[in-house]
């Protein structure tokens, strides 16, 4: 159900891999999520799609930054 899945342009959590990734829409039954900084966007069931904690999503753009630094990204 979708009211049960953030809403678009928030940070959620894919709970089978835990990514952190920014709400992008959404694509018949499925959430799209696209991970911080960019990047190709996967599909979520909306069951298996939370909202990211705080703690999540400074970690996700602390890995995000760290790894554009190291050069692995643009």
């Amino acid at each position: 159900m979708r009211s049960a899945a953030p809403p678009t342009g928030s940070c959620a959590v894919d709970i089978r891999t835990g990514r952190v990734g920014v709400v992008m829409g959404y694509e018949g039954p499925y959430v799209q999520l696209r991970p911080l900084g960019g990047g190709r966007e996967w599909d979520c069931p909306p069951e298996v799609v939370r909202e990211a904690t705080t703690a999540e999503r400074i970690g996700a753009a602390t890995a995000y930054v760290n790894a554009r630094s190291r050069g692995e990204v643009l």
